[in-house]
């Protein structure tokens, strides 16, 4: 079950926001089961992106995934 302060992995792309599936965000807050506000942030803590998202559009991180890093665009 996800909740607030969860870290989530994209299942769908936003190429408007520069992001892809996979890409890691955490929730800032719950929609009821609606679902949830999301935070994509950069490693040097820019905000990318805060966008409201359905649940079936993230998902929980799984176990033995790992993060990778990689260059956006600046729109």
């Amino acid at each position: 079950m996800i909740k607030e302060l969860d870290q989530v992995v994209l299942t769908v792309d936003f190429p408007e926001h520069g992001l892809v599936r996979g890409d890691i965000g955490t929730v800032v807050l719950e929609h009821g089961s609606v679902g949830f506000e999301v935070e994509f942030v950069a490693l040097d803590g820019e905000t990318i992106a805060v966008m409201s998202l359905s649940n079936s559009q993230i998902r929980s991180i799984g176990p033995r995934e790992i993060t990778q890093a990689r260059r956006i665009e600046t729109a």
